[in-house]
């Protein structure tokens, strides 16, 4: 058997870093029994006693009832979260974007 010819890939050219767009912008990964959101790591506040110690500050975990939604927009509130991106492929986005909406963020269905 002969080995397999190696494909060359192009070098890479040097790029220039990414462009900060939206300082204070958060992203919201929604399931149907969980929402994961990351705000900026230095717009995090400390996290709580009950915090999963593997988990960084700046990723939290919330429950998809109107009580955990409410929560979800108070702490994206206190960490200064102007803009957020949400990614679901199902119907869940649509509470979460119209509370965040009537609260004044700007939201990004992505």
């Amino acid at each position: 058997m002969t080995p397999r010819e190696q494909k060359k890939l192009p070098h890479p050219r040097s790029a220039e870093p990414l462009r900060v767009t939206n300082r204070h912008a958060a992203g919201i990964d929604i399931h149907a029994n969980v929402h994961w959101v990351a705000v900026p790591p230095e717009d995090a506040p400390p996290s709580s006693a009950d915090h999963p110690p593997k988990l960084p500050a700046h990723v939290r975990s919330f429950g998809t009832c109107t009580a955990d939604l409410i929560a979800l927009a108070d702490w994206l509130s206190q960490c200064g979260v102007m803009t957020i991106a949400m990614e679901s492929t199902g119907i869940y986005w649509i509470p979460l974007f119209e509370l965040l909406e009537s609260r004044g963020f700007e939201v990004y269905l992505v």
